[in-house]
């Protein structure tokens, strides 16, 4: 779980009716605890710090209060006894519960009437696509930055749990009522590109006919000869002529610009799209990095060794101090990223987040350090870490080289199965826990692949509506509808989990975790597939018809804003 920017947890996934519902039931207990004093069946004075709870199971109630147990002491009473006393004041009480049960030793179980939760079906009808969307962001601005691959080669699948992660993060949180940039950090400085570039030329080279090596520590895919040959065809032999110098920095710029614009394609592709693409070089060009570095320096956190400039990292917890500026002048990747995070800050952001593989976790703390530093609170940097992915054949793991013509890219993955199976089974588990990837599972028209689950509980209910249409039912109004006609406790256990779907895009939100939204509409198709398979919605009573078709379709509206989130689409046939 992350702390700090956003305070404020929630203890469960549940939702308004249940905030209004615990302090309907917290005023009736203190005022029936209040009458109990007055009548002198209870003694003691004050109101103790009870809590009114969600029970684990749903044969406890709906709600459970745990004030007998918190009254023994003071009452001398046994809980269950001081359950009993109060019982009687709250069943002549006023209020929205069907009935008040007591159990275990002393616990008070209340059960809502069935209108309480089916009164809500209105509120998606009439929000839609919006039901779901919160304020707690309350509109400050977020900057979610994820994949920021070296533009040196494709994307490949770890990249892809990347790209889905940081982009459902981004969108839960827009949903939450953040507002959110989406960012990708080019890595077009350093000695990567250089290498770039001289790969491509090497390559270049032999395809003029020049008999030249090409060395190990050089990009040795077969996308390095691909852009070679289109500069050939392009340009011809021009470069043979020029000085390698010159030549390797324009195969560099030219190349890392061909290669980004894959990335970009496969990205788009997959359905994620960038707000900014932010250049490394340029902070350089701007002089950001020596700036970032003598605004450490005012700060007291750099010193001289070796003839090299470090960041006292170790004073904010890091393990060791980091190097900024080489013995030979030359600057670190690290200091492009103080140069970096500092300018993120400077352009308003009130958190930043970051997403990074699970290899990168010891750049935690040196990034935290920055902060610091820089007189910010740590906690307005957000790391996540994505763990790596297992690819699977029908449950036997395939090997990640390209030699033996299997999938390692991005690409290729999503020509096999799809965007939608592809973003969904990166979104299925925990980030920073690895990931099994079925490339056969994910292509099954089957309810064994969960997205296609899910997709198809959308498609059953937009097939539900045809065939009331053809028998000459129109989707009903809130007016038109007998909620009273839903006797059914399947039909009861479907609105709860309705009304669950706002409160878990803000736990997906606060606890920066897209998976929860995926846990959660996999659950609600669940329901909803074991209630279709077990009665019919268009029966012969109208007004029962009427009511199922209302509860249905609220079904729909909450899978399909689920999904949207998720970047998945809610096909309407399959």
């Amino acid at each position: 779980m992350f702390s700090g920017p956003f305070q404020g947890r929630v203890r469960d996934d549940k939702g308004e009716v249940n905030r209004i519902m615990k302090q309907l039931i917290k005023d009736a207990v203190i005022n029936g605890l209040e009458q109990c004093r007055a009548s002198g069946l209870l003694s003691g004075e004050g109101c103790p710090d009870f809590v009114v709870e969600v029970p684990n199971h749903s044969d406890h109630g709906d709600f459970a209060v745990n004030v007998a147990m918190m009254l023994a002491k003071a009452e001398r009473k046994a809980p269950r006894q001081i359950a009993e006393i109060l019982l009687q004041q709250l069943q002549s009480s006023q209020g929205p519960w069907q009935r008040i049960e007591i159990a275990g030793p002393g616990f008070i179980n209340f059960f809502l009437k069935p209108i309480c939760w089916y009164g809500l079906l209105a509120d998606i009808y009439r929000q839609g696509e919006h039901y779901g969307r919160g304020t707690l962001g309350a509109g400050r601005k977020v900057q979610v930055e994820f994949v920021s691959a070296n533009p040196t080669g494709p994307l490949h699948i770890g990249h892809g749990r990347g790209a889905a992660t940081g982009d459902a993060v981004a969108s839960v949180l827009q949903e939450a009522g953040f507002d959110v940039q989406r960012e990708y950090y080019i890595n077009d400085a350093g000695n990567q590109m250089d290498t770039l570039g001289r790969s491509i030329f090497l390559r270049y080279q032999q395809l003029c006919g020049r008999d030249v090596e090409f060395p190990a520590d050089c990009y040795q895919g077969d996308y390095i000869r691909d852009e070679a040959q289109i500069i050939l065809d392009r340009e011809g032999e021009r470069f043979l002529r020029m000085e390698e110098g010159e030549a390797i920095r324009w195969f560099a710029c030219h190349g890392g610009e061909a290669i980004r614009r894959g990335i970009d394609a496969d990205l788009q592709q997959f359905g994620v799209h960038f707000d900014n693409w932010y250049s490394e070089q340029s902070l350089y060009d701007r002089n950001l990095v020596a700036e970032g570095i003598e605004a450490l320096k005012e700060g007291g956190h750099i010193y001289e060794q070796d003839g090299a400039q470090w960041f006292r990292t170790t004073a904010f917890g890091d393990d060791k101090d980091r190097v900024l500026v080489r013995s030979n002048g030359a600057t670190t990747y690290f200091a492009s990223d103080v140069a970096y995070h500092r300018e993120k800050y400077q352009r308003g952001f009130d958190t930043v987040i970051d997403v990074w593989g699970a290899d990168h976790h010891g750049y935690v703390p040196r990034m935290k350090a920055v902060l610091s530093a820089l007189k910010r609170d740590p906690e307005d940097l957000q790391i996540i870490l994505v763990q790596l992915v297992n690819l699977l054949r029908d449950g036997v793991q395939v090997a990640m080289s390209t030699r033996s013509g299997t999938f390692v890219t991005l690409k290729e993955v999503l020509d096999e199965v799809g965007r939608d199976a592809c973003r969904f089974f990166f979104l299925m588990r925990r980030s920073d826990s690895q990931l099994d990837f079925d490339l056969e599972l994910a292509k099954k028209q089957s309810t064994e692949n969960p997205v296609y689950y899910v997709q198809y509980a959308h498609a059953r209910v937009c097939s539900i509506n045809r065939n009331a249409a053809e028998a000459g039912l129109t989707l009903p109004g809130a007016d038109q509808v007998d909620l009273g006609k839903l006797e059914l406790a399947e039909e009861l256990a479907l609105a709860k989990m309705l009304e669950r779907y706002p409160q878990v895009i803000c736990g997906a939100a606060q606890h920066f975790e897209p998976h929860r939204l995926t846990f959660y509409v996999q659950e609600l198709a669940a329901q909803f597939h074991s209630y279709y398979n077990q009665y019919r919605v268009i029966v012969d009573d109208r007004a029962t018809t009427l009511a199922r078709l209302y509860l249905v379709n609220a079904i729909r509206i909450v899978i399909q804003n689920g999904l949207r989130v998720l970047g998945v689409s809610a096909p309407e046939q399959m």
